[in-house]
């Protein structure tokens, strides 16, 4: 009895956090970019040589690319789902990312669409220049994640 009810809960569990994590559309977002080698926030990197601070996952450092910079849509982003990530560039040039776990109540975001990362569960907009609450339910925004942008490689830091 008790398998039967951990194996329900899992699947309601995996429910809840659905999601393609390849969307990516265009939206406005407006943000600074930095140059060759700054460090700054992850909101604020810029091209080839950057960094991005505040927590994240720091499992793929050193790792293999988590993508190319031409895989981020300009006013849009990416998720990756095995990652717990998902990468923005709300402007040419700029990179961010943040946890792509909701903080209304733990779903995985499911799209980016209209400069907004969207989760599934209870319809939380956030911004992708900043991961800011946008519409709630949620009250928190998404955590920032450290990444690392070298030529055309965006990497987990």
């Amino acid at each position: 009895m008790a398998a039967a009810g951990a194996a329900g809960l899992a699947a309601a569990l995996t429910a809840c956090g659905s999601g393609d994590d390849s969307s990516a559309t265009s939206g406005t977002g407006a943000g600074s970019s930095g140059t060759n080698g700054s460090t700054g926030t992850a909101g604020s990197t810029g091209t080839a040589g950057s960094t991005g601070s505040a927590g994240g996952s720091g499992s793929a450092a050193g790792g293999a690319p988590l993508a190319k910079t031409s895989d981020i849509p300009e006013g849009g982003g990416k998720i990756f789902k095995d990652r717990g990530v998902v990468v923005t560039q709300p402007v040419a040039g700029t990179y961010k990312a943040f946890s792509s776990k909701c903080t209304h109540q733990g779903c995985a975001v499911g799209s980016v669409t209209g400069g907004v990362i969207v989760c599934p569960c209870h319809n939380s907009h956030f911004s992708v220049e900043d991961g800011s609450v946008k519409q709630g339910p949620a009250t928190q925004p998404l955590p920032a994640a450290r990444i690392t942008v070298s030529g055309e490689e965006i990497k987990l830091a």
